[in-house]
């Protein structure tokens, strides 16, 4: 089986542009991930690209076997991930277009498949900081380069999904202050931590939620308008990947790769 060290969760229009690239079909005890894996090489370094949708973008959000992904990209021997998404924008200052390399989540799913550790063996894996901060250097360092909008730092609410917010649901959000809301990154990045994978999360703002607060011309997001965005911006988010990849340090000393140590019972 061919190896990685780098994976992304992304979908059509990465792995079209790798040289050489392989399909994997990987197999894992928590059964099938979202599709076979595309592994090839970026700037010298091995790259596994998985669609968490599916190839047709046929998983929706809550159906989605996150901890088969992971544990796919585990297999592999992937050790760091990358997290693009495609997400909501709640306070007037992050616009459609913009970048948010986020710090913090909240989860508001429920029913998913949330830990490999369902018993006998018991974890309880710290989130004080769920996002590598050594890969949110990385990815800052690259925006800035290429002069991105970019938000630096924001807390992305996860809600269950596939229905988007009511305007109460989004007001509730928008007045906590937190600014970005997405429907796949939970348990996606908690997961990695449980297996000692760095994780780093890239939002592409594709629209502004319910609307915009007194504003009639900003009206509530559609599935369309989520694909019209995020498709008019994506040359610049794999772009923006691909200048990341090479620059990612070859050996890990952030809280990710130790965090079992403290964490069994």
């Amino acid at each position: 089986m061919p190896d990685a060290e780098i994976g992304v969760f992304g979908g059509s229009g990465f792995s079209e542009l790798l040289p050489g690239a392989a399909e994997v079909v990987v197999e894992t005890p928590y059964g099938p991930p979202s599709a076979p894996i595309t592994v090839g090489e970026v700037g010298g370094r091995r790259v596994a690209f998985l669609p968490r949708h599916g190839r047709r973008h046929e998983i929706p959000p809550h159906m989605i076997n996150y901890r088969a992904n992971i544990a796919a990209m585990e297999q592999l021997g992937v050790r760091r991930i990358l997290g693009p998404c495609a997400a909501g924008s709640l306070q007037p200052r992050v616009r459609p277009g913009d970048f948010v390399v986020c710090d913090q989540y909240v989860d508001r799913t429920s029913g998913r498949r949330e830990t490999f550790y369902d018993g006998p063996e018991t974890v309880h894996i710290s989130m004080a900081e769920p996002y590598c901060p050594t890969l949110r250097d990385v990815v800052l360092r690259a925006a800035r380069d290429m002069e991105l909008p970019l938000h630096e730092r924001g807390t992305v609410v996860v809600i269950q999904g596939p229905r988007f917010s009511t305007r109460a649901e989004s007001l509730w959000f928008r007045s906590q202050g937190w600014q970005v809301i997405n429907m796949t990154q939970y348990p996606e990045c908690a997961l990695a931590r449980e297996r000692e994978i760095c994780y780093v999360n890239i939002s592409l703002i594709t629209d502004y939620d319910v609307g915009g607060e007194g504003d009639p011309t900003v009206t509530p997001v559609t599935a369309a308008e989520v694909v019209r965005i995020f498709r008019e911006n994506l040359n610049r988010l794999r772009d923006l990947i691909f200048r990341v990849i090479p620059a990612i340090p070859r050996e890990r000393t952030c809280i990710c790769a130790t965090a079992l140590q403290q964490a069994r019972v």
